[in-house]
């Protein structure tokens, strides 16, 4: 199982419209970055990735599933989506302040490459942050 960050901006789409997909999951389209691209064509079934909210929010929310793998977008087939469902909200949500602050996590993705809307994150990150939120 791999880990990932996929960013959404609240005021287009939220952690609240995703939970209100239930099961039946949302597509994560409009990438429109070659690396981001590339992340989600390795995404698999059963991924987890976090779900942050970019915009005056800044932090990471929620927790959700990757229950579809890479197809053509369609808001634009030359580009990809997969589907995600949501699993679980962080009990308490991490900002990107506290994560910029936290030496621990100098070398995530987020902290690095702030701009990229789908980064991967490593097995210990992933629990680090897990344990923060």
């Amino acid at each position: 199982m791999a880990y990932w960050l996929l960013k959404s901006e609240p005021e287009s789409f939220s952690w609240a419209d995703q939970l209100a997909r239930g099961a039946k999951g949302e597509p994560w389209t409009g990438v429109r970055n070659h690396q981001a691209k590339n992340f989600l064509k390795q995404m698999a079934i059963g991924d987890l990735a976090f779900f942050y909210h970019t915009g005056d929010e800044k932090q990471i929310v929620g927790v959700v599933e990757i229950i579809q793998t890479a197809y053509p977008d369609p808001t634009d087939p030359a580009w990809f989506a997969v589907d995600v469902m949501a699993r679980e909200p962080l009990a308490k949500p991490i900002s990107l302040a506290t994560i910029k602050a936290d030496p621990n996590l100098a070398e995530l993705a987020l902290v690095k490459s702030p701009r990229l809307s789908v980064q991967p994150v490593s097995d210990a990150h992933w629990q680090y942050l897990l344990d923060r939120g």
